[in-house]
Order: structure tokens, then sequence, then C-alpha cells
């Protein structure tokens, strides 16, 4: 407040007497400070008489920066951070969520794994039993089968070595009739007949 009444009374016209007993004359502080040598003022900030108002001022104008950043800058500051912190934190749930969702579709998916290659190995597995069981009957019946062929060709050799048998018998008999005949004259076919049957009945 002193440096705005100094600036004030540094304005105000200053009455100075006129040559020659004249009335007083009005004369600005411009003109007296020119009369009186020039340069006789100092700066208004670097006068000593102006520093009561100038902390005034700097008091005031420091009060109205504090509280106005104490009410309205400080608050919109801490809730923005406190938005930036709950939107953190919501993303660092949404992420555990979505981790834990993707671990339990890890899991989930080793698990059908798992199931389907049991369900393949079994599969196999009952596929290789029903082929070695169609294979085991296939081969018993082929088995079957060639036994029973067997035992029909032995049966089809034995009537052929019987009847073969049968008409060598035949053939001897005859040759040795015929023999007999030619040696000591003929004889019966009973006669050739026994003797044949002896000759073989020896050699068994």
């Amino acid at each position: 407040m002193t440096w705005f009444i100094s600036q004030a009374n540094a304005q105000e016209p200053a009455i100075v007497p006129a040559e020659g007993g004249h009335a007083p004359t009005e004369a600005t502080g411009a003109t007296v400070a020119h009369e009186g040598g020039g340069h006789g003022g100092t700066f208004p900030p670097f006068d000593p008489s102006t520093f009561p108002s100038q902390l005034f001022w700097l008091a005031l104008v420091f009060i109205a920066l504090y509280v106005l950043m104490a009410k309205k800058v400080i608050p919109q500051i801490g809730g923005i951070l406190e938005m930036r912190a709950a939107k953190i934190a919501g993303d660092l749930v949404e992420a555990e969520k979505a981790k834990a969702e993707t671990d339990a579709a890890i899991v989930s998916y080793e698990a059908a794994l798992a199931a389907a290659r049991n369900k393949a190995n079994a599969i196999a597995h009952d596929t290789r039993s029903k082929v070695a069981h169609e294979i085991d009957g296939r081969r018993h019946a082929a088995e079957a089968q060639l036994t029973a062929k067997l035992a029909d060709t032995e049966k089809h050799i034995a009537d052929v070595k019987n009847m073969a048998l049968d008409h060598v018998s035949a053939i001897a008999t005859e040759t040795t009739e015929a023999v007999v005949e030619a040696l000591i004259g003929r004889v019966g076919r009973d006669e050739a007949a026994a003797a044949v049957a002896a000759v073989s009945a020896g050699k068994h």
C-alpha cells in the first residue's frame, strides 16, 4: 500500500512560485525532477519503502495459489491418480481372471486329450482282440477242415490199399496157379489161394 501512496504523491502537481511575483503555477513531478537534477528517483520494486506492500501482495498471492491448489488442483490430481490406480487394479483383476480361465482351459484340453488317447487305445485294443479272435476262429475252422480232409484222404488211401491188396492176392493166386500148373499140372483155385495165404501169413 505504501508503494501505491508514493506513486500517487509522485503524480500530484506541485505548486511553485512564478517569477516576477506572479501567481503560483502548477508543475508536474517530472518538471520538478528535471529542475532538481534529473535522475533522482529509484525503481519502485527496489525501493525499500515499498517492501511491506510487496511482501503483503506476495503473501496474498501465495495464499490464493495455495488455496487454489489445495481446493481444486490437488483434489483433481488425486482423483486422476485414484482413477488410474482403480483402473490398474481392475486390469490386474481381469488379467488374473483371464489367466485362471486360460489355465482351466488348458487343464480341460489336457483332460480331453488324455480321454481321447485312452479311448483310442481302448478301441485299438478291442479291434486287435476282435481281429485276433476272428483269425483264431478262421484258423481253427481251416484246421478242422484240413483235419476232415486228411481223415477222408487217409480213409481213401486205406480203401485203395485194401483194394490193391485184394487185387494183389488175386493176382498172386492166379500167378501161383499158372506156375504150379506149368510145373506139376493143373491145380484148383482154392488150393492156389490157400498156398498164397499161407505164404503171406508166413511173411507177416
